[in-house]
């Protein structure tokens, strides 16, 4: 019997790392939005348009748009993320009919949300601080 090779039983392979992206300012708005779009289609495909689930859903885009972006453009990420959850909210707002029926359930997600929007917000605002502190101490270190 041959015994199992690095990565067989579960552990990592050497030199394996996880993902480590790193997208423009304009490119975490991109896969922030597009992410937090296509969670709100999942969510009112799968579970009926729940509004927790959405929120759920959320606090993981924020983390990873946070951790995801370049250094230098860092402080885009608390900017964005509150726009995508709006633009992923639309298809988990309820529909009243018409385009002001979508948009008073747009309205109203956004009121009921907004620990939700907070919560995530505020954890890419402090990755985002913490990150932005370590790179400016590194500059300073190597000027």
């Amino acid at each position: 019997m041959r015994e199992p090779g690095p990565g067989a039983a579960g552990g990592p392979l050497p030199g394996a790392r996880l993902p480590n992206p790193r997208l423009t300012g304009l490119g975490s708005g991109l896969f922030c939005l597009a992410a937090m779009f296509l969670l709100g289609w999942l969510d009112q495909l799968l579970f009926g348009a729940s509004p927790t689930v959405y929120g759920v859903l959320f606090l993981p885009v924020c983390v990873l748009t946070a951790l995801w972006v370049r250094e230098g453009d860092v402080l885009t990420a608390p900017v964005v993320v509150p726009i995508a959850f709006a633009v992923g909210l639309l298809p988990v707002a309820e529909d009243g009919g018409g385009l002001l029926g979508r948009l008073m359930g747009l309205v109203t997600g956004l009121a009921t949300q907004a620990g939700w929007l907070y919560a995530g917000t505020l954890a890419a605002g402090v990755i985002v601080l913490v990150r932005r502190v370590r790179w400016v101490r590194r500059r300073r270190r190597r000027s």
